[in-house]
């Protein structure tokens, strides 16, 4: 990345670098640029693709739609009800 590259998005961003803080960021983009030049050099030939370095299971139980109350047991606990509906306060006037 060049300064002007920097500059341009510093700008896009709404930022206000000092100069001192423009040659830390491109001092850390550079080492990162290096970094993806060495690890790219690195040959991973069959070498198979992960998400995450541990082996991740996920257990996942059979979904069976089912009812477990019916509506008459759910109001049977209710206050009020009018024609299956929960009869609450009024809370906004």
């Amino acid at each position: 990345m060049t300064i002007e590259t920097l500059k341009k998005l510093e700008v896009v961003n709404q930022l206000a670098l000092t100069e001192e803080q423009r040659k830390d960021v491109l001092n850390f983009i550079s080492n990162r640029e290096k970094d993806f030049v060495a690890t790219s050099s690195i040959n991973t030939d069959g070498v198979e693709r992960m998400v995450h370095v541990m082996q991740i299971d996920t257990v996942v139980r059979e979904d069976i739609v089912k009812q477990p109350f019916t509506r008459e047991e759910l109001q049977s606990q209710a206050p009020e009800t009018d024609e299956g509906y929960w009869c609450v306060p009024k809370v906004i006037d």
